[in-house]
């Protein structure tokens, strides 16, 4: 109460001054504005403002609330021309900035997109018809046949056969005859000299030239069993390379497919980034597949190279010399022979073992011939002599006329050279013969051995061998295919990512690889099953 109070009584005084506010201790020069003159002030800014809005420049007609009213730049002004013109110019570059920018970006995307399509024109590679020509290719049997005719190992081998003949007939010759001439004459001043020739006829005793012969005709023998056993594991071999050669020939064919479906693929998909419909990602995923296969099939073109010059070096081919294959894994099972006849055929029929055998009768034909050596041998000798002698006397002649003692004797001679097996009867020899002739039955023994596992190993292959690629064929192949095609056709529908297709893809390439090598194994192993059993269809001419 006070305090208002106080407040009525200094406005009365105010207003008893003429308006002016006196406070205490405040001169009475300054002059105070009253509540009037304020109010006066905020309507005469109020009407100033109006009229600025009037006059105010707003660009392209905007109606701004907070916009800075300054009111020099009225619609007519040469500064509010001179913004216009700017803003103009400044909209107008940053469209043709804009316009530039998206040419370049779909430049840029052109040439990344020919880029892409130039590294997916890869180098034309040779054709799998370089490797394999089913009209005019070279069979397995052909091979075979141009093999065991050509081969320079084994015709090394039917040299030694020769070798080993010519030896046989050089055992049938009966030993030469000896011839010795002997002259003396007396040193000057005599006069005697001597002329004598001796023969000598080795009669070879105790059955020498007969053992001999028979050595002779053992190794003949053994030479020709050993060639068959080289024919054997020659055509067995050329028939394991050509399929090998084959099965690379197969794998290269189905990878060239491949590459010409992921062309076309990848040539889609280009064609669709170019229009925007796809993104370039799908295009790039496409191209590392592309040239993943293509990586792929150069490294099988290079493994098919080293086996074709492989089995060129086994038929005998010159390196140079063209080689295409003919053939393929069909008709594969067939109705074999049970493994007890087949390792009987094996026993009965394999040059190896015949070959061990042989070489047992050499060696005990070496025991006889070492006996024989150790027994009495003689040489019949027959000589003639010419003797012409003299005396230094003189004698009387029939004439009564004295001469030297001078005359010319002849004589013949005979007799027998005796070879007496006292201190050596050839202990050594006949106990190294006993050994070897020891070691050559270990060996046909283990030999027999050795092909009752290899027929029993080979059958055993044969069969699992059979079975994997039925279980390839039907519960593996057929479905692994109709899956690819599933995911291809959703892909092309949208329903699937490139990335899917891809996956199911590789997992094709891996399983269509894997059954042509169960396919190799079941041709490996009949070729395994012949070479054990000595078949004839292994070196069928």
């Amino acid at each position: 109460m006070g305090i208002e109070h106080k407040m009525s009584s200094t406005s009365q005084r105010a207003s008893e001054a003429g308006g002016r506010i006196i406070g205490p201790d405040v001169s009475s020069a300054i002059r105070v504005p009253t509540r009037n003159a304020l109010a006066k002030r905020a309507a005469d800014d109020r009407r100033r403002g109006a009229e600025a809005e009037k006059i105010l420049c707003r660009p392209f007609g905007a109606r701004i609330p907070f916009c800075v009213r300054c009111p020099g730049l009225a619609p007519g002004a040469t500064l509010c021309r001179r913004l216009r013109r700017l803003v103009v110019a400044i909209l107008v570059t940053g469209l043709l900035l804009t316009v530039v920018d998206i040419s370049a970006s779909i430049a840029s995307a052109q040439s990344n997109s020919n880029a892409l399509s130039d590294t997916a024109r890869a180098p034309q590679t040779p054709d799998v018809s370089r490797y394999l020509d089913q009209a005019n290719g070279m069979t397995v049997d052909e091979a075979v046949t141009y093999a065991l005719a050509h081969n320079g190992e084994l015709e090394a081998a039917r040299k030694e056969i020769d070798a080993a003949k010519a030896r046989s007939r050089q055992a049938r010759l009966r030993a030469n005859p000896k011839v010795d001439l002997e002259g003396t004459r007396q040193i000057p001043p005599g006069k005697d000299n001597s002329v004598m020739a001796t023969a000598m006829l080795p009669l070879e005793l105790g059955g020498r030239r007969s053992t001999r012969i028979a050595v002779a005709e053992r190794e003949v023998e053994v030479r020709e069993r050993e060639v068959a056993n080289r024919e054997r594991l020659l055509a067995g071999e050329v028939r394991m390379k050509f399929g090998e050669a084959l099965a690379q020939a197969m794998k290269l064919s189905f990878t060239d497919e491949l590459v010409e479906a992921n062309q076309q693929s990848f040539n889609l998909i280009a064609a669709k980034v170019m229009e925007g419909a796809t993104p370039p990602l799908e295009q790039n995923m496409a191209l590392v597949e592309l040239n993943r296969l293509r990586s792929m099939r150069e490294s099988l073109a290079g493994k098919i190279e080293v086996l074709l010059f492989e089995l060129r070096n086994l038929i005998g081919i010159p390196p140079e010399q063209p080689l295409r294959l003919k053939g393929d894994f069909e008709h594969l099972i067939d109705q074999l022979p049970s493994v007890s006849e087949a390792t009987e055929q094996a026993l009965r029929e394999r040059p190896d073992v015949q070959s061990f055998k042989a070489n047992e009768t050499l060696a005990a034909a070496r025991i006889d011939q070492a006996r024989a050596e150790g027994r009495l041998d003689a040489s019949l000798t027959a000589g003639y002599q010419r003797m012409n002698s003299s005396f230094p006397v003189f004698g009387v002649n029939e004439h009564g006329q004295l001469q030297p003692v001078q005359d010319v004797f002849h004589f013949l001679k005979f007799g027998v050279s005796l070879d007496l097996p006292v201190r050596n009867k050839n202990q050594g020899a006949i106990e190294a013969a006993l050994a070897d002739a020891a070691a050559a039955k270990s060996r046909r023994e283990f030999s027999e051995l050795t092909v009752r596992r290899e027929v029993a190993a080979a059958y055993a292959q044969y069969d699992r061998a059979v079975r994997a690629e039925e279980i390839f064929r039907l519960g593996a192949r057929e479905p692994a295919k109709a899956n690819l095609d599933v995911v291809r056709q959703t892909y092309e529908l949208g329903s699937k990512t490139l990335l899917d297709f891809i996956s199911e893809q590789r997992r094709f390439i891996e399983l269509e690889n894997d059954f042509i090598d169960a396919q190799l194994a079941v041709y490996s192993a009949r070729v395994e099953i012949a070479r054990a059993t000595a078949s004839p269809e292994l070196m069928k001419r």
